[in-house]
């Protein structure tokens, strides 16, 4: 990697020396080459065909002083308009109190990694396994895990999951009211598994339970990925689908917005064995798409298939309380070959923006936050509405993503929408537009994307 590194920086004259930032020297550079038996860095890199070698000079900028440096960066961020959001999908809007970033950046919480020796790693124990116990309180089922890297490939894991604990069941149903972005990596995963991925058509914006029992008939399915709430925002009504799929001898896996589980019924009532998700609705921003924070949660008997780091609380010698990684035999630092999955790098971190988010809110803060979303939501659909230029599509309970249709060009007015600083709804296709409110959002903000909107 080192040696791979000086060819970043190769000129056309071989001067690897040349750009004064690099940290080692030719006799450095001799060194490692010898070590590993090859005579120059042009013979490392032979197999690498010539037309893909850039042979150009690099546009790498002189260096700045500290102030000049500072200059820069606030030019650049200078570029970044901050827009009021109406668009959800999957990634919102949603408010921070400042403390939680100022806790977040003391370093001894940014710079921890694994805590793989307890002795020295309490503190990081303790955040995950509190953030662990608020993810079960929300999802109603007993365990927890930490270090997942984000929503989609925490359901691809559940999947795993899933045909793990079936036994010689390799199929796997996912409704195609989960979000997009989700199903595609979830289809990856399994592809490239050697899992049968089936998606089940959706029937007025919900899951076709037909079909979905139809699939179930066949005696195949290892488990079933259902969203709460789906991608557009509805709230789907599960009735009686647990017990069906366990009748088949399946598995339940729901994809949910852990935010939206302090106001709606949790994956545990629903009767699901896994829940999965996102932690980015626990108020982490959108940040041009990251980082964010995958977790999953799952009832006592799938513990075991469960990937990720579980940290338990137990007692030292002395009688005190104390934290451990627990159960490391499912884990790939302990069994790479046979681990339940080789996801390693540590998300602690936003497990700690989760904890400190949800600590400061509570359970009273955190209904508020969605009887607002809620509340605004249907305020902004209402008005939508009443103008007679939009429908709604689906006549289903949502709480604060809808989806409506209109004859107007919203793509023009998305664009005029920008020039005003806003943000306005996710373009579906043939007229629909999805839009979100998130407790951010005042009464003053929709009216004026209302207005916007329907000036045209």
């Amino acid at each position: 990697m080192i040696v791979g590194h000086a060819l970043c920086f190769k000129k056309k004259n071989h001067n690897y020396m040349s750009h004064k930032y690099m940290p080692h020297s030719e006799k450095d550079i001799k060194e490692m080459l010898e070590a590993i038996g090859v005579e120059s860095i042009d013979s490392l890199y032979k197999d690498v065909p010539e037309e893909v070698i850039y042979k150009e000079e690099y546009n790498i900028p002189s260096g700045m002083s500290e102030i000049e440096l500072r200059r820069h960066f606030e030019e650049l961020a200078g570029k970044n308009k901050p827009l009021v959001v109406f668009a959800g999908v999957g990634a919102y809007d949603h408010y921070s109190p400042s403390v939680v970033s100022h806790l977040l950046s003391r370093s001894e919480f940014y710079t921890a990694y694994t805590p793989y020796q307890p002795e020295i790693s309490q503190g990081t124990l303790q955040y995950i396994f509190e953030y662990q116990s608020m993810i079960s309180e929300l999802t109603g089922l007993e365990t927890t895990n930490a270090s997942m890297y984000d929503g989609a490939t925490a359901a691809a894991e559940a999947m795993f999951m899933l045909v793990a604990s079936s036994k010689k069941r390799n199929r796997v149903l996912i409704s195609s009211t989960v979000l997009d972005n989700v199903r595609k990596v979830v289809e990856t995963y399994t592809r490239v598994h050697g899992i049968e991925l089936t998606e089940i058509a959706e029937k007025d914006g919900v899951t076709d339970l037909e079909v979905l029992y139809a699939e179930l008939e066949k005696g195949d399915v290892a488990g079933v990925l259902l969203p709460v709430p789906n991608k557009y925002g509805i709230i789907e009504d599960y009735t009686g689908v647990a017990d069906r799929i366990h009748d088949a001898k399946g598995y339940m896996a729901m994809y949910a917005d852990p935010s939206a589980l302090a106001v709606l019924k949790t994956p545990a009532e629903w009767g699901a064995d896994v829940a999965c998700g996102d932690g980015q609705t626990l108020g982490m921003p959108l940040t041009f798409g990251g980082p964010y924070l995958g977790f999953i949660s799952c009832s006592k008997g799938m513990l075991r298939k469960m990937p990720g780091r579980i940290v338990g609380a137990t007692k030292d010698a002395d009688g005190k309380r104390a934290f451990v990684l627990t159960l490391q035999a499912r884990e790939q630092h302990i069994r790479r070959e046979k681990a339940t999955s080789n996801i390693c790098s540590n998300q602690s971190l936003m497990a700690l923006y989760a904890t400190i988010y949800l600590s400061l809110l509570g359970a009273k803060g955190l209904r508020e936050v969605n009887e607002l979303a809620s509340d605004g939501a249907h305020y902004l659909c209402d008005k939508l509405l009443n103008s007679g230029k939009f429908k709604l599509v689906y006549n289903k309970p949502f709480l604060k993503e809808f989806v409506v249709s209109t004859e107007l060009d919203m793509e023009k007015i998305n664009k005029k929408l920008l020039e005003k600083g806003i943000m306005g709804g996710i373009l579906l296709g043939d007229g629909k537009v999805e839009f979100a409110v998130t407790e951010k959002r005042t009464k003053e903000e929709i009216d004026t994307l209302a207005n916007l909107i329907l000036e045209n």
